[in-house]
């Protein structure tokens, strides 16, 4: 790869590369926090370096070498300081003197390091263990899928509180305690036993839907979608999937993710702006992720027990398998997010059922449903509530009101595609009711 050719792929190549280099560094040298400086340290040398001089051949090996030595100098340091201290508590004040000396070696650390030369960080999938390392039972949940999105799919620290529905300040608190508790807990950089992996395999299928979501859907900046996110959460399900082939949970979100994902070539129009599901152009969708998609949701779903991904992905099938929006079976969606909303007290789960509702029952209904979603301290000041609301009186007929929600709206997203789309369904109204 040539330096040119980075402008287009360097940003999304040390994304794809950042849980690897991270994986490969805490392998050798054991400490999360410091392991994960290491690694930005060489992502921001990649950054400044790669342009002028190229990309090196082997790009994850390169990163992996220089975060190394950014952790080897750290390591020096820090025995140089402590021999400084022992040598100065040896000796009585007019006898100390600053030592200057080379440290011992590094092997004074033990084998707790791991061995440099070793080579097993170039033959496995490291981001898949650090992927279940991330979800180990010493975190609390909530912590524990911040941690992860954080080191494995490389999301904001904004993001993550987006997704979380909480202020940022609150999101960075917990993903510092979160990676202090890795580092005393002594957590082992290994795949996680048959019984590890069922403790944790709740959180890591949590994790991975976030990513994809923001993959998807990006909560904050200039684009829409981001399809570096989006791919790589299919490809790290897909890696659950043959790793545990017979949960059925795992084969909904991988069918949830193609369904989905699916439709990203019609989203977007000309100039980056989006399209809303009913007005896309359905000859876009990918039929070979649609069909790969759908005989996994049929074969899981044939299986007995039911999952909220399972209900998500045959919800998703619906609406792909719909050759025109108005052939949607919008009865079925419905009946599927009911069985949804008793799984889960997931606001944004009632925020789509009342859109089906809508479209089945008439707009009153689903603006009927969305009433207790206002006093949901989640959804308070949620842009979400405010979209569907517009979208729900405009169906009835109330533009003025309408107009004041899409504003409203477009006030409270951090993402400008939607901002542009919700600021322009509003000035659409308001010229219709100047024409009156």
């Amino acid at each position: 790869m040539t330096a040119a050719s980075l402008d287009f792929t360097g940003e999304n190549l040390l994304r794809e590369l950042a849980p690897q280099v991270l994986g490969a560094v805490i392998r050798r040298f054991r400490d999360f926090s410091s392991a994960e400086d290491a690694v930005q340290e060489a992502l921001l040398a990649a950054a400044v370096q790669w342009p002028e001089e190229g990309v090196p051949d082997n790009p994850r090996a390169w990163l992996i070498q220089v975060a190394a030595r950014r952790m080897t100098d750290q390591l020096r340091s820090e025995l140089a300081r402590r021999r400084r201290e022992t040598v100065v508590m040896q000796y009585p004040p007019d006898q100390q003197v600053a030592s200057g000396a080379d440290p011992p070696s590094l092997a004074h650390f033990g084998s707790s390091f791991g061995g440099a030369g070793s080579g097993d960080e170039t033959e496995q999938d490291d981001t898949l263990i650090l992927l279940f390392m991330c979800c180990h039972p010493a975190l609390t949940r909530p912590s524990a899928i911040a941690l992860t999105l954080r080191a494995v799919g490389g999301l904001t620290t904004g993001e993550i509180a987006n997704a979380f529905l909480v202020p940022e300040a609150t999101m960075a608190q917990r993903i510092s305690r979160a990676k202090q508790r890795i580092k005393t807990s002594g957590v082992p950089f290994r795949m996680p036993t048959g019984q590890e992996r069922a403790e944790r395999l709740d959180a890591v299928l949590h994790v991975l839907y976030l990513i994809f979501n923001e993959g998807y859907s990006c909560s904050i900046g200039p684009n829409l979608q981001r399809s570096d996110l989006a791919n790589e959460a299919i490809r790290l399900t897909r890696a659950v999937h043959n790793l545990l082939p017979d949960v059925g949970e795992i084969a909904g979100l991988l069918a949830l993710m193609l369904l989905t994902d699916a439709r990203r070539p019609a989203r977007t129009g000309p100039d980056g702006e989006l399209i809303p599901l009913t007005e896309q152009d359905r000859t876009l969708w990918d039929r070979n992720a649609i069909a790969e998609g759908v005989a996994l949701i049929t074969d899981t779903l044939s299986r007995g027990s039911i999952g909220a991904y399972q209900l998500q992905a045959a919800v998703a099938a619906v609406h792909d398998e719909a050759v025109r929006a108005e052939d949607t079976d919008w009865p079925q969606i419905v009946a599927l997010y009911g069985l949804l909303k008793r799984m889960s007290d997931n606001p944004m789960v009632t925020l789509n059922h009342a859109i089906a509702v809508a479209m089945v029952n008439g707009p009153p209904a689903g603006l009927e449903l969305l009433k207790a979603l206002g006093a949901d301290e989640r959804m308070a000041g949620h842009y979400r509530l405010d979209a569907v609301r517009a979208h729900l009186l405009e169906m009835a007929g109330d533009r003025e009101a309408a107009i004041a929600r899409y504003r409203a709206a477009a006030g409270r997203t951090t993402s400008i595609p939607e901002r542009n789309y919700l600021t322009t369904k509003a000035a659409r109204l308001t010229q219709l009711l100047d024409r009156k």
